[in-house]
């Protein structure tokens, strides 16, 4: 089955690569929100995914198993491209001068719910690890991918693989474990000054 999706692909079936994005859109839409932790990049990204699978089918070796690994490396790469040109974008418009911001009450309220403040720290535990540390987490951990699948997505060999995920694991353990316990001294701090009830006299 495999096989055969393969050497449709390379010989440009429409068909065969309308199964190909039926099969793995959704796979490749997680991939890239876990990377980028936005719903509208992940959703460019699977877009500029599948139209540059359609380039490079010419590649895709005849013979082998699920093309999962082949499009998440794809992914993987078009994440890296779409967040640099979002920095550079970012930078250009840091630039221009802006009329005075109207207050956003937005992450405000939002910052008052606890999944939140969770998500928060997970983000920022992320951001620490080096983004070579963040794509084997994501394909490994999240997508499921084995050692040997990951490694061919990335183009690495697997000792690498599973050298980085080793450091991703232990640096996020690290830091998950800090974070619980700054959040359990601000709580026993906030306790020790809250002023106690008076009673009737």
């Amino acid at each position: 089955m495999d096989t055969n999706l393969r050497k449709r692909i390379r010989a440009g079936d429409h068909d065969a690569f309308g199964d190909l994005f039926d099969a793995y859109a959704r796979s490749v839409y997680n991939h890239a929100y876990r990377l980028t932790g936005e719903w509208t990049t992940a959703e460019d990204v699977v877009s500029l995914t599948f139209l540059d699978a359609w380039r490079l089918r010419a590649k895709i070796d005849e013979e082998g198993g699920s093309l999962r690994p082949w499009l998440l490396g794809i992914a993987t790469n078009v994440t890296r491209n779409t967040r640099r040109s979002a920095r550079r974008h970012a930078a250009a418009v840091a630039r221009v001068p802006r009329d005075e911001a109207v207050r956003d009450f937005a992450d405000e309220v939002a910052g008052r719910l606890d999944d939140t403040a969770q998500l928060a720290v997970v983000r920022t535990a992320l951001a620490r690890l080096r983004r070579a540390e963040r794509e084997v987490l994501a394909l490994c951990v999240w997508a499921g991918l084995d050692y040997a699948a990951a490694a061919e997505a990335l183009g690495v060999p697997v000792g690498t693989v599973r050298s980085r995920l080793s450091r991703a694991r232990t640096k996020l353990a690290k830091h998950m474990e800090l974070s619980q316990t700054v959040g359990q001294m601000r709580d026993d701090r906030t306790t020790a000054v809250r002023p106690l009830r008076e009673g009737n006299r």
